[in-house]
């Protein structure tokens, strides 16, 4: 059997930015234990597999296909960068006809359009609730030390902590944290949280001006840090929108790659997440 595989660099227009994924297209469905060997093999933070739906469509003439999402160590419920990714596959690589694709997914069904040189992802809007710091005061001092907390929200759906630095301080006290995955894995024992978002708000004065900044790190999937992470930006644009009364916001996250994402929170209850590609390489799993 041999497998067509895609890697791409996401919200991003440079080679070796954003967040690659590796996109793999399937004619057939395959077992969950060879997904998961796949994805470990290649382990990148997300490896994605898509499949045709109908019989009778293939990759270029098909507006409709599954999708999973697979860690090196497990699957998940929803990626951004690699739904994005898979698009970018799609309309540039496969040239899909259609305007618009929709993805079968875990969290329902995900549609992207192209708008230009973006792409733009219909995405669920993921509201996160204010905590009292003490609940998790084992795992703020694990992820930032002794820097200023202003805000600890939790997202139930996406079992995401979002802590925000406070805002006397600057960008480089976000860029600067040194995390030590295991130090998280050891904080928490409940179970609770699988994924750390440290975020801060923006420098109105810096070009671009970027509404707020962050970090994200997922150990407990087996991500130690993720470079650019759409899915924590569902919880990230619900924040950030009402602490700064804005729906359109320009994010940055701060990894060492670093990756942007362009954001507009809707009435309907969910959220646009756009950005660029770049595919890096392409070729073929033989099995």
């Amino acid at each position: 059997m041999e497998i067509p595989i895609f890697m791409v660099d996401a919200f991003t227009n440079l080679p070796f930015k954003g967040n690659p994924a590796a996109v793999c297209l399937l004619k057939h469905e395959l077992c969950d234990e060879l997904y998961q060997k796949i994805a470990a093999e290649i382990n990148l933070s997300e490896t994605v597999f898509i499949s045709t739906i109908k019989p009778s469509e293939d990759f270029t003439k098909g507006s409709r296909f599954r999708l999973r999402w697979f860690t090196p160590t497990t699957e998940v419920n929803l990626c951004g960068h690699a739904t994005l990714a898979s698009a970018a596959v799609l309309f540039k690589h496969k040239k899909n006809l259609n305007s618009a694709v929709v993805f079968e997914t875990r969290s329902g069904d995900l549609s992207v359009v192209q708008q230009g040189e973006d792409l733009v992802m219909d995405f669920p809007l993921n509201t996160p609730t204010k905590q009292a710091p003490d609940h998790f005061k084992d795992l703020i001092k694990a992820a930032v030390g002794d820097h200023p907390v202003q805000d600890v929200y939790f997202s139930s759906n996406t079992k995401k902590l979002l802590l925000r630095l406070a805002d006397t301080r600057d960008r480089s006290t976000l860029t600067s944290l040194q995390v030590n995955p295991e130090a998280l894995l050891s904080s928490d024992k409940s179970g609770q949280v699988k994924g750390l978002i440290v975020t801060m708000k923006g420098s109105p004065d810096c070009q671009p001006p970027y509404d707020f900044y962050s970090r994200y790190f997922a150990p407990w999937n087996g991500i130690p840090e993720d470079p650019v992470t759409g899915s924590a930006h569902t919880v990230l644009g619900s924040y950030w929108s009402k602490e700064l009364g804005k729906k359109k916001l320009l994010a940055l996250q701060c990894s060492r790659r670093g990756g942007e994402l362009q954001l507009e929170v809707r009435e309907d209850g969910r959220i646009n997440i756009a950005g660029k590609s770049v595919t890096v390489l392409q070729g073929t799993i033989a099995l």
